[in-house]
């Protein structure tokens, strides 16, 4: 059948074997011209038959003979056979003496056209029995191509129904190709290919492809052999659907692994994360409670400390996991505003307490930064915590500069702790995800964090569409580095409203 082009839905594909216009080879479009070229070489004798008497008598006959050759090879025996007995009858009737009878005085003239005749129809079977058999072999070799494509298709990862959907519509050149599966309330459809408009002449055909699947195309009339092939792609479309709704639930039952391992994970570091300040805290208030104990100043200071220090460990735990959550989701909103990254570095470090733990080097003179000044301190702040908790006895640097890339601001949080080995620098940003501490491994990843700190980090600062990223301190360490674009500044003006540079 005549193909109808498939999008191709970005896939570099070759294009699917087109099924012959008909089993014969030959088409009504054939059969027409063959029909027309016969009426029209019969035509032009009968006008010249008056000259064609004066010739020699196997010349006409000769000239109808090619006449019916031609018309057979164009199309086939059912036009040819009857324009041999037409051209037989025209060579009676306007070049036989006596003219204008069906009479034949001369022996040699009725043996000449009785062997004319002959080989016009043996000639005529001959080239329609090729011409048959030429299209049943281009045919057999289509179909060959269509159905090897489909076994090879089917092996292919990115095979998918609408593909396999578009295919069927290339193949057997159909205006719509479509799954249905039986349901409660009748025939669903599951997929479908097609949105051309209808056309009067269309047909309907329907080919189990399952218990409860049927494909069903709209589009030219199929042959017998077409819906043989159309069967084979019925089936491939049931395995298709068949392993898509597989790959939905493996990548279901994939996600549920993942959640379940994160609750495991969850509930492991929360069991410790909660407990050791929850006691700290619940040891200091039984303490102060303590009727029979004259506690001194100082040391009531100390353990209000401690109160206070388990505190605002619970408030971050709590604040990173709901802003994991809130990643998770989906649902961070931000609000970029025009800030300056030496004030963001001082609320983070006021919000931890470490003031004096902290080495400053971020020069005044750099440009400002949209961001959101919440998201953005809450980054400073959880690289920070996981530097002061896992960076060692060196100290910690926090370093601003101009990025090497135009455009951008880099701020560095440094420490000189143990670092982390080689190559597992991205594991540190999985929620959850605890590297191995004997292995050198650095970071809120280790005991006592619960691996969301950094997480959160990165998930904030992609919503502030700037990238974090973690690097080895040279001399040995960790180095976390934010990378944020700086405003953008609108050139200036000349009162006429001209630019200037």
């Amino acid at each position: 059948m005549t193909g109808v082009p498939a999008p191709s839905h970005g896939l570099d594909r070759p294009p699917a074997a087109v099924l012959p216009l008909s089993p014969a080879g030959l088409g009504r479009g054939r059969h027409g011209a063959a029909a027309a070229l016969l009426a029209g070489g019969l035509s032009a004798l009968v006008l010249a038959h008056e000259p064609a008497r004066r010739l020699d008598y196997a010349v006409p006959v000769l000239l109808v003979l090619v006449l019916v050759v031609a018309v057979a090879l164009l199309g086939g025996r059912w036009v040819a056979l009857p324009g041999a007995v037409a051209g037989a009858l025209v060579l009676n009737w306007f070049l036989t003496p006596p003219y204008g009878t069906l009479l034949i005085d001369s022996a040699e003239q009725v043996f000449v056209l009785s062997v004319f005749l002959g080989v016009a129809v043996a000639v005529s079977w001959v080239v329609d029995l090729s011409a048959r058999r030429t299209a049943e072999s281009a045919r057999a070799r289509a179909e060959a191509e269509a159905l090897s494509g489909l076994a090879g298709a089917a092996l292919a990862e990115h095979q998918t129904l609408p593909d396999l959907l578009n295919q069927v519509r290339q193949v057997f050149g159909m205006r719509e190709a479509a799954l249905l599966e039986r349901t409660g309330g009748g025939w669903a459809v599951v997929a479908a290919s097609g949105d051309s408009p209808p056309d009067a002449d269309e047909q309907e055909w329907s080919v189990p492809a399952g218990d409860d699947l049927v494909l069903r195309v709209r589009g030219p009339e199929l042959f017998a052999a077409d819906r043989r092939v159309l069967a084979s792609f019925a089936g491939a479309a049931a395995g298709a659907l068949l392993a898509r709704r597989l790959s939905e639930r493996a990548a279901e039952a994939t996600q549920l692994e993942d959640v379940d391992r994160m609750r495991t994970a969850l509930l492991a570091g929360v069991g410790h994360d909660l407990r050791t300040p929850l006691a700290a805290i619940k040891a200091a208030v039984s303490s102060l409670r303590q009727d029979d104990v004259a506690w001194t100043a100082a040391e009531t200071a100390d353990l209000l400390a401690t109160i206070e220090t388990g505190a605002d460990r619970l408030q971050r735990l709590v604040a990173n996991l709901l802003d994991a959550s809130r990643l998770q989701a989906g649902v961070v909103s931000t609000v970029l505003e025009r800030v300056r990254l030496e004030e963001v570095v001082g609320r983070a470090l006021i919000d931890l307490g470490s003031l004096g733990a902290v080495e400053l080097d971020v020069p005044e003179d750099l440009p400002d930064v949209p961001a959101d000044v919440g998201l953005a301190e809450r980054v400073l702040a959880n690289l920070l915590e996981n530097a002061l908790r896992h960076g060692g006895a060196g100290p910690v640097t926090v370093r601003g500069a101009r990025g090497p890339e135009p455009g951008t601001v880099v701020c560095e949080v440094i420490d000189h702790g143990p670092g982390v080995p080689p190559g597992s620098e991205a594991a540190l940003f999985a929620p959850f995800a605890r590297l191995d501490a004997g292995a050198g491994a650095l970071g809120d990843r280790g005991p006592g964090g619960l691996g969301l700190g950094l997480a959160v980090a990165r998930g904030f600062t992609e919503a502030m569409h700037g990238r974090l990223t973690a690097h080895p301190t040279p001399g040995g360490g960790l180095t976390m580095r934010l990378t944020l674009p700086v405003v953008a500044v609108p050139p200036a003006t000349t009162p006429a409203g001209r630019e200037t540079r």
